[in-house]
């Protein structure tokens, strides 16, 4: 049982604080059931939950594709690995940071980000997250379907002949649509559902990976080839280049769920949960399936004479009816696993942030899945150059600097303490100035720009101009995630403490 003080202020029993009976808010503009705290006694998840969780995550084709991709940009598998691993290791620190507000008090990233940004202003970041997580959402549903198209096409022949609707043949687009409803249904059912999915999905999905290098090493006669595979890159002038911008891609792969870990952390049972389970499920994880990937990667090089980075497009060269049945299960848990967890749940309580009256998470699963299918995402994996330095390094840019503040607030300014009841009243202490904090949206354009301005791309491999978008911020750009991160977190934390906004709320205890 949680305890209240005389005065009815919510109370702290065993670090968990929850509202007093009696104060949930009523604002319909602020409220709703999904966006209030999750009461204590349904904070459950364990170190195994948020274990598997992050083991389903990470084990998925874009993940795969990450790793694979360093192996095609010429890195050899000692460099991919390093970087992944390095990069997962620095990833995780800001994750278990933004991460305890959850089992704490039992809130979601949006409200979280109420206490920087707002109430109003939290939309900023929250639609920020929602965007990127739609992308995401589209990315994945995009590859989910075209695995099971090619898979398909390979056991029932015929599939890539028939007639094309849109440049693609129609079947590819029921294996999208198809792959995209299965996906909401599940969301559909509720987060306890997503538990228990992610805790066979994850295992499974790792058999699914160890069956795959078994086969490409049997193909290239033993695992010597695939170590043997040497790096184009050395490790003298050719390789920083190519590693500090691929280290901050990889970084941003996860940099989303740093913001809205949140989300899930808020069901756990505690700190020890949140910390072990995260700790134990994402770099090791990560690293290992990375492994993986290159190792069967550099095989495929061994084998076909180049690096066939798309695990789907390998795995459809053998003409095995079981294996390629096989193939195509993993291809769809492994999707599903991820997709489920980081790109629908996060933008679902985002959407519902905006107009709780009108939205709950239900109805922001469902526009996230619409908008993910409008953004056209099969443009964005075209190539690894695009993949990695483009869109992750944009991205990354961008989420760092939110990051930044939720960090430099909750820890640095707040100290951990704030205002439950607060979060959701509009006469309460992150009323700011008309809903918005100008500190916070200060320190976000500022470290935006340090971090993004600078984006460039070579000739003919993406949309900025070469010499970047501002030319003397190029150097930065290769740093973006870092760059945001530090910038908006210092100066955040200097305004903050040197102004009226600084004061702290009323103690939760």
């Amino acid at each position: 049982m949680t305890a209240t003080t005389p005065a009815g202020r919510p109370a702290i029993t065993d670090d968990r604080v929850e509202l007093a009976p009696g104060t949930v808010p009523a604002d319909p503009r602020f409220v709703n059931d999904d966006l209030l705290p999750v009461p204590v006694e349904r904070r459950r998840w364990t170190t195994y939950n948020f274990t598997a969780l992050w083991v389903g995550m990470a084990h998925n084709i874009p993940s795969w594709m990450l790793a694979s991709g360093l192996v095609a940009l010429g890195m050899d598998w000692k460099q991919a690995v390093l970087t992944i691993a390095l990069a997962n290791v620095i990833v995780l620190l800001p994750m278990l940071l933004t991460g305890h507000a959850g089992p704490k008090y039992g809130i979601p990233f949006p409200v979280l980000a109420r206490a920087s940004f707002g109430l109003r202003g939290a939309n900023l970041p929250a639609l920020i997250r929602a965007g990127v997580a739609c992308a995401w959402f589209g990315i994945q549903t995009w590859i989910g379907g075209q695995g099971v198209f090619v898979l398909l096409d390979k056991v029932f022949g015929g599939w890539s002949e028939a007639a094309r609707v849109g440049g693609q043949p129609w079947t590819l687009w029921l294996c999208f649509v198809l792959f995209w409803a299965l996906e909401l249904a599940i969301i559909y059912r509720g987060m306890e559902a997503l538990r228990r999915f992610e805790n066979w999905a994850a295992p499974f999905v790792i058999v699914g990976a160890l069956v795959l290098l078994v086969w490409v090493s049997a193909k290239a006669g033993g695992l010597g080839p695939l170590l043997d595979q040497p790096s184009k890159l050395g490790w003298g002038a050719d390789f920083w280049p190519v590693f500090f911008p691929s280290l901050m891609g990889m970084i941003a792969f996860w940099a989303t769920l740093s913001l809205n870990i949140p989300d899930f952390t808020r069901f756990g049972a505690g700190q020890r949960a949140q910390v072990w389970g995260q700790t134990l499920g994402l770099p090791t994880t990560m690293t290992l399936f990375a492994l993986l990937s290159v190792l069967v990667t550099s095989g495929s090089q061994a084998v076909y004479g180049a690096p066939v980075w798309d695990p789907v497009a390998l795995a459809a060269k053998t003409d095995n009816v079981f294996g390629l049945l096989f193939a195509l299960v993993t291809v769809l848990v492994a999707t599903l696993s991820v997709n489920i967890a980081a790109n629908v749940v996060s933008p679902a309580y985002d959407l519902a942030n905006l107009a709780p009256k009108l939205i709950g998470f239900r109805t922001g699963a469902l526009i996230t899945g619409v908008v993910g299918v409008v953004i056209m995402p099969w443009k964005l994996t075209a190539t690894p150059e695009l993949y990695i330095f483009t869109w992750l390094g944009l991205v990354g840019g961008l989420l760092g600097t939110v990051a930044g503040i939720l960090i430099a607030d909750y820890w640095l300014v707040r100290r951990t303490v704030l205002d439950l009841e607060g979060l959701y009243r509009a006469d309460g202490p992150y009323w700011y100035r008309g809903g918005w904090n100008p500190v916070a949206v200060l320190a976000f354009a500022v470290g935006g720009i340090l971090a993004v301005g600078g984006s460039h791309s070579a000739p003919g491999t993406g949309p900025f101009p070469e010499d970047g978008l501002i030319p003397f911020l190029k150097p930065l750009a290769d740093y973006g995630w870092a760059v945001g991160l530090v910038a908006s977190l210092l100066l955040y934390t200097a305004l903050m403490r040197h102004g009226t906004a600084a004061r702290s709320p009323v103690r939760s205890r």
